[in-house]
C-alpha cells in the first residue's frame, strides 16, 4: 500500500517512545496502580498460520506505516500475532486480567497453550481471567480475522478500494494491550451518571466500601453501599468547555483501591422564549463543533503517541470551537479522558454496518426523494442484531464520561432500519443524553432533534418543535501542497487553491447562514470536517496535521457571535 507521505504527528523535535503507548494507562475511568503493557514488537504473519515471518509493532494496523508493515492485508485479512514475556517480581497478587482494547474484527485469544472463546466485533475491549495458566515465561498468541467486506459487523468507511469518502481498512490489533493485577474482590467496573448537583457512582463487584473526593473546598467522604454511592460536593462547580472541572475521587474497598472522576453537568431539550434549544446546565448553547473522524496518516486508526488525540483537540478549541461529531469510530478511552479534562463535547456516532448504496442513501435523499419507512430497509437480521449489540457496547463504555453528551444511532441511512424501536432500546438503556436518530435525511423517526445535513445549497433555518442540529455542512476543500496523501486526487464539495479565498469563503458561511440561523434557533452546526482524510482535503488541519488552514483571530470572533446568538433568544 502506497501512501503519498507520512509524518509522525508527535510535536516537533519529540522522538516516538521505545514502546509505543506504553505510558498511557488505558482506563482513565478506573485506574488502579496495577499495569503492565504489552505493546511493542510481536512476532507476525499475515497468512492465517502460526509461522511468524516477521516483526510488528502494536498496538498499529498492519496496513499503517507505524506497524513496521505497511501494507494492504487481502480482502479477507487473517493474522497471527506471537509475543512472550515475564512479568515482574511482585506484580500477582490474587488475579491477573489480560485487557485488549480492540481487534478488527474477530480474536482468538491463547495464553501459554490455552484458547479462550473468541471474540466478535472490531471496536470492543475485551478481557480475560489468565491467573490460572501463568507461568514463569509466557506466551500470548492471538488468531485476527477481519470480515468487514460482507457488512454485518460495525466496520465504518473501511474498504479494499479506498478513494472519496473511503478510507485504508485496517484489521488486526489497533489498540494497547495490558494486564493488570487485582485482589480476590476487586471492584470490576464504574457507572457513573452525573447531573447538576453530584454524581451516583454505582461499582461492581464489590458492596462496601469509602469514596474519598477532592473538592475546590477539601475533600468529602461518602460511603459505598450495596455497590451505590451518591456524591453531592458542596457548591457544585459545573462543568462546561469553558470551565472544564473534573472531581476526581478514590474508591477503597476491603482489598481494592482505583481512582476515577465525574463532572457535574447537563444537557437537555428545552424551550426558551417558544424557541427550541439544547441546553448546556439549563442555559442555551451553541454547540459549535466540527466533524472528526479519528484517521491519522502514519498509524489510520492509531495515532502515533496518545499527546495527537490532545493536539487535535486543542487546535479545534483554539479556533474556537466547543464540540467534536466522532464520527462513525469509537475511539480508545484516552480520547475521551481528554475531552473531558480539556472541555470537548462529544457528539458519538453508532458505528454503521449495512451495505452502502450511493443512489439509494446519497443522491435520491439529495434530490428530496427521502424513504418514509425505514422499517422496510436492511432486513438481514443478523446486520440488525450486530448494529444494536455495537449500540448498547458504544454507550456502555462511554456513558460515564462527561464530554459525551449526544448520541447519532444512524447517519444518511447508512444501514437504517426501524429507527423508532431503535430510538425507544437507547431512551431505555441510557436516557439522559440527546438521541439523534436519523443524521441527515430518512428523518420520519421519533427523535431529539432535527439534524439536516446541507451541502449543496444554503443554509436555511426553519423552526421546529425539536431543537435543530446541522449535523453536517461546509466541506469546503483546501488541498495544502507538500500535506497531501494523493497528489492527483481530492475530494470535497467546495474547492480552493488559494488560502485566503479558503479562509474568507469558511467565514463567509459562517456569517451569512450559520449565525443568522443561530439567531433564529438553530442550536448547533458541525463543520466538515476537523482534518483532512486521505483524498478528502476538507478538513481545517492537514492529514499529518502539520498545517492550521485556518487562524484563531479570523474564528474566535466567531464563535463569540454564536454563543451571543442564542443568548439573544434567552
Amino acid at each position: 500500500m502506497k501512501h503519498e507521505y507520512c509524518h509522525l504527528l508527535t510535536p516537533e523535535g519529540e522522538n516516538l517512545p521505545t514502546v509505543p503507548w506504553a505510558d498511557d494507562y488505558p482506563r482513565p475511568l478506573l485506574k488502579r496502580d496495577s499495569f503492565f503493557c504489552l505493546n511493542g514488537e510481536w512476532e507476525f504473519s499475515a497468512d492465517g498460520t502460526n509461522e511468524p515471518t516477521e516483526k510488528i509493532t502494536v498496538p498499529f494496523p498492519p496496513e499503517s506505516r507505524l506497524s513496521g508493515i505497511c501494507r494492504f492485508m487481502g480482502k479477507v485479512p487473517r493474522l497471527y500475532y506471537r509475543k512472550k514475556f515475564s512479568l515482574p517480581d511482585g506484580f500477582v497478587r490474587a488475579r491477573v486480567i489480560l485487557h485488549f482494547g480492540a481487534v478488527d474484527q474477530y480474536a482468538r485469544v491463547i495464553f501459554n497453550g490455552h484458547e479462550f472463546e473468541e471474540h466478535m466485533g472490531g471496536y470492543e475491549a475485551f478481557s480475560f481471567d489468565v491467573t490460572d495458566f501463568l507461568a514463569p515465561e509466557n506466551t500470548v498468541e492471538v488468531y485476527a480475522r477481519d470480515e468487514y467486506r460482507n457488512c454485518r459487523l460495525p466496520y465504518g468507511k473501511q474498504r479494499a478500494k479506498r478513494g472519496g469518502m473511503w478510507y485504508t481498512p485496517v484489521s488486526g490489533i489497533w489498540q494497547t494491550i495490558w494486564l493488570e493485577s487485582v485482589p480476590e474482590n476487586y471492584v470490576e467496573g464504574l457507572r457513573i451518571a452525573s447531573d447538576m448537583r453530584g454524581a451516583t457512582v454505582h461499582a461492581d463487584g464489590v458492596s462496601e466500601g469509602e469514596i474519598t473526593v477532592s473538592t475546590p473546598t477539601g475533600e468529602m467522604t461518602v460511603r459505598l453501599e450495596n455497590g451505590t454511592a451518591r456524591i453531592e460536593p458542596p457548591d457544585v462547580r459545573l462543568w462546561s468547555p469553558e470551565d472544564p472541572y473534573l472531581y476526581r475521587f478514590v474508591l477503597r474497598t476491603e482489598e481494592d483501591e482505583v481512582s476515577s472522576y465525574f463532572a457535574c453537568r447537563e444537557v437537555t431539550c428545552g424551550n426558551v422564549n417558544g424557541c427550541a434549544r439544547l441546553l448546556l446546565n439549563g442555559k442555551p448553547y451553541f454547540f459549535h463543533a466540527l466533524l472528526d473522524q479519528g484517521y491519522y496518516s502514519d498509524g489510520i486508526f492509531t495515532p502515533a503517541a496518545p499527546v495527537c488525540f490532545e493536539n487535535d483537540i486543542l487546535a479545534a478549541k483554539s479556533l474556537g470551537f466547543n464540540t467534536l461529531r466522532k464520527h462513525i469510530k469509537l475511539e480508545p478511552e484516552r480520547f475521551y479522558y481528554d475531552c473531558d479534562r480539556l472541555g470537548m463535547l462529544v457528539f458519538q456516532d453508532i458505528i454503521n454496518n449495512g451495505k452502502y448504496s450511493f443512489l439509494r442513501d446519497t443522491v435520491l435523499p439529495t434530490l428530496g426523494f427521502l424513504e418514509k419507512n425505514d422499517r422496510r430497509l436492511h432486513k438481514n437480521r443478523a446486520s440488525r442484531a450486530a448494529h444494536l449489540l455495537g449500540m448498547q457496547f458504544t454507550v456502555w463504555r462511554l456513558a460515564s464520561h462527561p464530554s459525551v453528551v449526544y448520541w447519532t444511532i444512524f447517519n444518511e441511512g447508512w444501514g437504517q432500519f426501524d429507527g423508532a424501536a431503535a430510538y425507544e432500546r437507547l431512551r431505555n438503556f441510557e436516557g439522559s443524553r440527546v438521541i439523534d436518530t436519523a443524521s441527515g435525511w430518512f428523518t420520519g423517526v421519533p427523535s431529539d432533534v432535527v439534524s439536516p445535513h446541507i451541502y449543496f445549497k444554503p443554509v436555511t433555518f426553519t423552526p421546529a418543535e425539536k431543537p435543530t442540529v446541522l449535523s453536517e455542512f461546509g466541506g469546503y476543500s483546501y488541498p495544502v501542497e507538500g500535506h497531501r496523501f494523493n497528489t492527483e486526487k481530492e475530494y470535497g464539495y467546495r474547492k480552493y487553491s488559494d488560502p485566503d479565498a479558503f479562509a474568507e469563503a469558511v467565514e463567509k458561511l459562517y456569517r451569512e447562514e450559520i449565525l443568522p440561523a443561530a439567531r433564529a434557533g438553530l442550536s448547533g452546526a458541525v463543520l466538515t470536517q476537523l482534518s483532512d482524510v486521505e483524498d478528502e482535503t476538507n478538513g481545517l488541519l492537514t492529514y499529518d496535521r502539520r498545517v492550521l488552514k485556518l487562524t484563531p483571530e479570523r474564528m474566535l470572533p466567531i464563535a463569540q457571535e454564536l454563543q451571543d446568538a442564542v443568548k439573544e433568544t434567552n
